[in-house]
């Protein structure tokens, strides 16, 4: 255990919270396809159409739900968020229970879900940086999203083994168990945080505040560039992640258990990541190991349209380590970034105004992977969808990351060249 989930209660209360959160999500990822495929004998594209649902509220509500966070206290959104997910998941099984589950409820309650998880989000990584120093930063978003990428080997591997034990709606049981864990948890926190100061005089108009997000997120190169790169490449993944339990049980032919423990398997690239990321962003600077993360590690996606019985399904744990591992490396640096280059006023709506763009090409990359295991089978689709991964990268390799060493630590004040040093008199070290 860090030392940091040591010596902080409250941190470690928000540890557990979202760890059991992540861990419920990892089991509704395995599950939910399976109850689709298995119990409503949903085709291709309708399994791609559930996938999408449960990122499409960030389209819907994304950027207003990020002035709603910079406006109030963060605690209760979450709070909220995790009872009305409680609620959700709690429904599925009694409804299923009294014959009354189809697709169409189904797809609303992924919809209502993602709702609930835009707000929990956008909410829990404006609220971290109001409970930990800066200097604690780093370390916290190493520990939480190792302990994420743990909970999503344990909750995938659980998921198939539940699965195939008491059948796919009732795995969904175990997301609601996960949630009133990460409600109580969130309870126990002591910490007060402020209420956030805004602009003083009368209240500004929600569109004026969301277009402030925006312009952010535009006219900054580096929010830019690492949006752009975000944008296409969940894009990719999804599109490819939203076909995996299709192919995995159609075209491979593996059991349900069988998904869930190749799954589990792959997923332990994330806590690979997890721990590598600081070291990586020691040694070579945190714009280099950006590059090493999203461009280097994703190419091994090329394996995974490989898999088959046997000692085949190595091409799938080899490929999907690797992607694990660069996405949740990448992730913490970007994350360190935001939080210390942002200002802390405009936080939720930079998070909000990313996350509108990066997380909205995810319905799309999974109506796109549904359209194209539809048209072309699941395997030509999964090679054409894995090879946007490391082609996504290329935003990065051509942008202003690969000329420096290290990404600024803080946003340039007006009419001073945002390359000069910043104001804690460090500047990013030119690249060679």
């Amino acid at each position: 255990m860090s030392g940091l989930l040591r010596r902080d209660r409250d941190f470690r209360l928000l540890w557990c919270g979202e760890t059991s959160g992540k861990f419920g999500a990892a089991v509704t990822h395995v599950a939910m396809p399976l109850v689709a495929v298995s119990t409503l004998h949903a085709d291709t594209f309708a399994v791609g159409l559930l996938g999408a649902c449960g990122w499409l509220p960030w389209l819907l509500i994304g950027l207003p739900v990020g002035v709603w966070v910079d406006r109030t206290r963060r605690r209760p959104l979450m709070l909220s968020a995790a009872a009305l997910s409680l609620t959700l998941f709690a429904a599925v099984p009694v409804l299923a229970w009294l014959g009354g589950l189809g697709l169409g409820l189904l797809i609303v309650v992924a919809l209502l879900a993602g709702s609930a998880s835009v707000v929990f989000q956008t909410a829990y990584s404006a609220y971290l940086p109001t409970l930990l120093p800066p200097a604690d930063q780093a370390e916290g978003n190493a520990a939480l999203h190792g302990s994420a990428s743990a909970a999503q080997i344990a909750g995938q591997g659980a998921g198939g083994l539940l699965v195939q034990l008491a059948g796919a709606v009732n795995g969904l049981a175990a997301q609601a168990a996960t949630f009133l864990v990460s409600l109580l948890c969130l309870l126990g926190i002591r910490h007060r945080e402020p209420r956030p100061t805004g602009p003083t005089g009368a209240p500004r108009a929600l569109t004026a505040e969301v277009a402030e997000g925006l312009r952010l997120v535009a006219g900054d190169k580096w929010f830019r560039t690492l949006t752009l790169f975000g944008a296409s490449s969940n894009l990719a993944l999804m599109g490819y992640q939203s076909l995996l339990v299709v192919f995995l049980v159609r075209e491979v032919g593996l059991s349900p258990g069988a998904v869930g423990g190749l799954l589990a398997l792959a997923g332990t690239g994330g806590i690979a990541g997890a721990f590598a990321a600081r070291r990586l962003a020691n040694r070579l600077g945190t714009a280099r190991a950006m590059l090493v993360c999203e461009l280097v590690l994703p190419t091994g996606a090329l394996l995974i349209p490989l898999t088959g019985q046997g000692a085949g399904a190595l091409f799938f744990a080899a490929g999907s380590f690797c992607v694990s591992a660069g996405v949740v490396a990448g992730n913490i640096v970007k994350a360190g970034f935001q939080q210390r280059y942002c200002p802390p006023a405009l936080l939720g709506r930079l998070v909000a105004s990313t996350s509108f763009l990066n997380y909205g090409t995810l319905p799309l990359g999974a109506l796109l992977g549904g359209a194209l295991g539809g048209a072309l089978g699941p395997r030509p689709a999964m090679w054409i969808l894995t090879a946007g991964v490391p082609l996504a990268a290329l935003i990065l390799l051509f942008s202003p990351v690969r000329r420096v060493r290290d990404l600024p630590l803080a946003r340039p004040e007006a009419g001073r060249n945002p390359d000069t040093p910043g104001r804690d008199g460090t500047a990013p070290l030119p690249g060679r």
